[in-house]
């Protein structure tokens, strides 16, 4: 019973975090934002790697490729998922706030070097962008979020004899 709990409340919170994408306010009051922050540092990185990097809101551009960060390249889904695993893994709440924090910083530092990654093979092997960009980088940054969940929840798992949180 307690696996058929985890699976609900994870897929319930998931679904509602997922839900709040779609609402405008929540996109241009705190996603957008948060979108334009990860084009500024990504923007600074690449900039010291790249002559002419512009930054114009989501866009990163420069003379040799230009991307527009859009959602799902933002890293708030992977967020999500960990929140809420962690959220829905039954231990202490010490534990939760620390495995959400660990989480979130994790993804958000893939995420950072995934986009800056991006734009450089764009720039200088763009045959490989869609590749990296579909199929690898996305496929890092869910087994990284996946691999997170299930390191911290064997650290976090209520022990014998302990009384779930």
């Amino acid at each position: 019973m307690p696996r058929v709990r985890f699976i609900v409340i994870f897929l319930a919170l998931l679904g509602a975090l997922e839900f709040l994408l779609l609402i405008d306010v929540v996109d241009s009051y705190a996603v957008q934002p948060f979108t334009r922050q990860i084009a500024n540092v990504a923007g600074l990185i690449i900039g010291a790697m790249e002559p002419g990097v512009r930054i114009n809101g989501t866009i990163i551009s420069s003379p040799c490729f230009a991307v527009d960060i859009k959602n799902g390249c933002n890293g708030l889904e992977a967020t999500f998922f960990v929140l809420a695993a962690v959220i829905a893994f039954p231990a202490v709440w010490r534990d939760r706030i620390i495995g959400i924090i660990i989480g979130a910083v994790l993804i958000q530092f893939a995420n950072m070097a995934r986009v800056v990654t991006l734009f450089l093979i764009g720039c200088h092997r763009r045959e490989w962008f869609e590749t990296f960009h579909l199929a690898v980088w996305q496929t890092v940054i869910f087994a990284l979020a996946v691999g997170f969940f299930i390191f911290w929840s064997r650290r976090s798992a209520p022990k014998k004899n302990a009384a779930p949180a």
